[in-house]
């Protein structure tokens, strides 16, 4: 498993008297990306210690989770069902493909009724249909998945703020449990409105020293403009990080967004956390022809 840590120089962070880190937990594994591997990690074992040899889980076309599940499960031995949100739509998006081309059998649902995937009824008729299986819930988020992004901060991250993109919760509530009470978590949502994320989160820790800052998740959640693409294509130049753009290339925004305007004191220091996420990039660059990093 190789992680490491970057500090990133840029004139704006001398000048503000701040530092920046990034943990590219994106290189924990090729395909099972960033905090994905974290959040199945123990998943995997408790499916294996039942004796389960499916795993069913759910996501949308191009969700990162979908294509991390198909790999591991592969990669472990386990079978794989995606239940996608939507029509299916030819030709494959690439993300969908990856997840063919591991073994995933996808089933496609209707946006409504994919609103009902957790009430029991619907997990009924899926276990009638598909056999016994273990369940993933979307994102890979369960309690599992919070002992794994308890992981993702160790004893050499000494940062007084810690940001992290945030989806379902799941990564961010294990980075809160993980950190101690000197630093403060900053969570930065992919998608309007926190309300609901944050009572979740204050249900999976036990702690109060994190935030969410609502103000960078752009045009919507998977939808990105020109800033965002020329930010990303320009850091990885700078920096030779790969950011993606659903995720951590508005996070990363957000945060040199946040430095100029000195929310961050002088002299404190800043640990960014890559989640990964890079093969959602894919898609966008075939369906919307912009460029960014792969």
């Amino acid at each position: 498993m190789k992680i490491e840590t970057k500090e990133i120089s840029l004139p704006i962070l001398k000048e503000k008297k701040v530092r920046l880190f990034i943990k590219r937990i994106d290189k924990v594994h090729p395909f099972v990306s960033g905090n994905k591997w974290f959040k199945l990690k123990y998943n995997l074992l408790e499916a294996e210690k039942k004796g389960l040899n499916t795993l069913l889980t759910f996501g949308g076309a191009y969700s990162n989770h979908i294509a991390a599940t198909a790999f591991a499960a592969q990669e472990k031995g386990f079978k794989s069902i995606g239940i996608i949100r939507g029509d299916e739509h030819l030709p494959l998006n690439p993300t969908l493909c990856f997840a063919i081309e591991n073994g995933m059998k996808l089933h496609y649902v209707s946006r409504s009724y994919y609103k009902d995937k957790t009430s029991s009824d619907f997990l009924e008729k899926l276990n009638v249909q598909f056999g016994n299986f273990y369940l993933i819930p979307e994102g890979g988020m369960n309690k599992l998945a919070i002992q794994g992004t308890t992981e993702i901060l160790d004893s050499n991250d000494f940062q007084d703020f810690i940001c992290c993109p945030v989806g379902t919760g799941g990564t961010i509530a294990g980075i809160i449990n993980a950190s101690n009470y000197k630093q403060t978590v900053i969570g930065f949502p992919a998608i309007k409105g926190f309300e609901q994320l944050e009572k979740d989160v204050d249900n999976w820790t036990n702690a109060i020293n994190y935030k969410f800052i609502n103000d960078y998740f752009g045009n919507g959640y998977a939808k990105i403009n020109n800033e965002l693409v020329n930010f990303i294509n320009e850091f990885n130049a700078k920096h030779n990080i790969p950011l993606d753009a659903i995720y951590t290339g508005k996070m990363m925004m957000g945060i040199l967004d946040l430095v100029n305007k000195d929310y961050f004191p002088k002299g404190s220091s800043i640990l960014a956390i890559h989640t990964g996420g890079l093969q959602g990039n894919k898609g966008m660059v075939e369906r919307l022809g912009v460029s960014l990093p792969t």
